[in-house]
């Protein structure tokens, strides 16, 4: 597990440091004790790490989607790094080698697992959610099988953005985007971007995006959306929304992902989604919601659920490598490990306004 526990960075026999998530708010730079190297294990010198929205929220509220921090926890989960070391029985990897980061780990026992649906583990251990370590940190021991070697052609900061680019990917996959799926896209973020992409690189033949936000909505347009939609937080502007949408796909919405999870977002895609066609809930902004499930059940509307992601990192690496998607764009800032840099990147993030990705090269 992204494992913390005890040990140093041999490298100058330094002390491993990593970015601690200490309360609200607080962020502090100080020692990060490694376990030591089992035989499927490698020791990973951290290089490129992104800040999710995840992260922002677990800074500003100490818990996120039902996971409560309750103690000092390492904090960060997009990644990518460089191999130190490896374990006696890893076979597939050496030291030099550049990586990218799966940041969950399964127990393979449950059911779940067997059936390959792993990201529904009961057990599973995932980056920087607690009491899980995170990966902003000079190094990180991991399974080996969980970090995947880089294309030449790719950096390291293409590599962190695996993590996100997956969720889009794993989006697409369980909604079956393809050659003949028009994609409408609520919600403009990161997550929401990624979802684009790679919603374009199944071959949607024309994507709509929908937010509040004209600088997102015009990020979005540059990256390749087909047309914009500027909504309104207003739940009583549904109608009207829903037939700009309409007029803005030209025909049908097949699919619609609703990347930020809302009531106001959830009734959107019921509304705007065609007789028979799919809304997938990304986003997690509300536990619960007060949504218009039976007109939409009336008109076999089917209403599918993702979390996090499985077996995407090779998809992942081999659109990017291939040029099929380009993430690099998504990164607006960049800074370095330090805890004035670290304290500035969180505020970045937090504050939104032109920031998409905030990457943190270490």
């Amino acid at each position: 597990m992204g494992k913390g526990g005890m040990s140093r960075v041999e490298a100058g026999n330094e002390e491993n440091m990593a970015a601690w998530l200490l309360g609200i708010n607080t962020l502090k730079i100080q020692p990060f004790k490694l376990p030591s190297l089992g035989p499927y294990d490698v020791r990973v010198s951290m290089k490129a790490v992104g800040i999710c929205g995840s992260d922002v929220h677990y800074l500003k509220h100490m818990s996120c989607a039902g996971f409560v921090v309750k103690e000092p926890m390492v904090i960060g989960h997009e990644c990518a790094g460089i191999i130190d070391e490896v374990g006696s029985e890893v076979k597939n990897l050496v030291p030099g080698d550049r990586v990218a980061l799966e940041p969950q780990i399964t127990c393979w026992q449950c059911d779940r697992c067997k059936e390959g649906r792993y990201n529904l583990c009961p057990d599973v251990k995932f980056f920087a959610t607690p009491p899980v370590h995170g990966s902003l940190a000079n190094q990180v021991v991991h399974p080996a099988n969980l970090c995947f070697k880089l294309p030449d052609n790719m950096t390291l900061e293409e590599g962190a953005l695996c993590e996100p680019l997956s969720v889009g990917v794993y989006a697409c996959r369980k909604a079956n985007v393809g050659l003949d799926t028009n994609v409408l896209i609520v919600g403009a973020g990161p997550i929401g971007l990624v979802t684009m992409l790679a919603a374009r690189a199944f071959g949607a033949p024309r994507i709509v995006m929908v937010d509040v936000d004209d600088y997102r909505l015009s990020v979005a347009k540059g990256l390749g959306a087909d047309d914009v939609v500027k909504a309104s937080t207003n739940m009583q502007d549904i109608p009207e929304e829903v037939e700009k949408i309409t007029k803005a796909m030209g025909a049908g919405v097949d699919v619609t992902f609703d990347c930020a999870g809302f009531n106001k977002t959830m009734s959107t895609a019921l509304g705007a989604t065609r007789t028979g066609g799919k809304v997938c809930l990304v986003g997690m902004g509300h536990n619960e919601m007060s949504i218009p499930l039976t007109p939409a059940a009336a008109r076999e509307v089917d209403v599918i659920g993702i979390f996090r992601y499985q077996n995407t990192w090779p998809l992942c690496l081999e659109l990017i490598s291939s040029g099929r998607i380009d993430v690099k764009r998504l990164i607006t800032h960049r800074f370095g490990f330090s805890q004035k840099e670290v304290e500035e990147a969180f505020e970045t993030s937090a504050r939104g306004g032109t920031a998409i990705k905030v990457m943190f090269n270490l």
